[in-house]
């Protein structure tokens, strides 16, 4: 398994960071991860557990295509996605601060790699890990500059 984890502070409530990400997630997940080059949401209505998805990604000159399922849903606490090809597991966890922001932690586990994959582990840990941080980075500077920070 290859797992990266990072944790950011985002200057914006957790509901607010919470909307971003799971209530807006269709319009925003490309955004944010701008190597989803198509995406769409197969259930009716609004995301909730049982959820599905079709993703279309180009991670360094690589297309991967996944279908994924809502697995968590806890609304301004926490969203879980996950997949079984390939196997993947994405979560995000919001907690209050003490400065009415949110500690976001982003998780990502890629649950197998391919035997013909194995050889380049040591680069793929790397390259999740790039990609975890440049995640919550961007998750950081879409939500503040859009979102209305809390009332004093």
């Amino acid at each position: 398994m290859v797992k990266a984890q990072v944790r950011i502070e985002i200057e914006r409530s957790p509901e607010s960071v919470y909307r971003f990400i799971a209530e807006d997630f269709a319009q925003n997940y490309p955004r944010w991860s701008p190597e989803v080059k198509e995406l769409k949401i197969a259930t009716e209505g609004p995301l909730r557990v049982g959820s599905v998805g079709r993703q279309v990604r180009v991670d360094q000159g690589r297309r991967t295509e996944s279908l994924f399922r809502i697995t968590q849903m806890q609304p301004a606490a926490r969203l879980t996605f996950e997949s079984q090809s390939p196997s993947f597991l994405v979560d995000y966890r919001f907690v209050p601060n003490q400065d009415d922001g949110t500690q976001l932690t982003f998780t990502f586990e890629l649950r197998r790699l391919d035997l013909m994959m194995r050889p380049f582990e040591k680069l793929i840990r790397r390259a999740v890990q790039d990609g975890a941080r440049r995640t919550v980075q961007n998750l950081k500077r879409l939500i503040e500059a859009e979102q209305e920070p809390a009332a004093a």
